[in-house]
């Protein structure tokens, strides 16, 4: 059961307040990543109807100091902790 107050999730979410992506009100409340039946961390974007979620490729970063980003594919669930 969804409670009332909490905000439906976009089909497409960012973590980076920089991106056309990035949704305050959902990170008021604690977010949760499923891909492919299993919980994921570090998860930096995601999109439900394509199927993909981006997570930090260890630790390397490109020239502008942002982490480099691996594109995972699967079945993406959000939901609220």
């Amino acid at each position: 059961m969804t409670d009332i107050s909490k905000p439906a999730f976009p089909d497409r979410l960012s973590v980076d307040p920089r991106s056309k992506y990035y949704v305050a009100a959902i990170f008021d409340h604690e977010v949760g990543i499923m891909l492919n039946g299993k919980e994921r961390l570090g998860v930096e974007e995601y999109c439900i109807s394509e199927g993909w979620i981006t997570v930090p490729a260890g630790k390397t970063l490109d020239r502008k100091g942002m982490p480099m980003m691996i594109k995972v594919k699967g079945t993406v669930e959000p939901f609220y902790r």
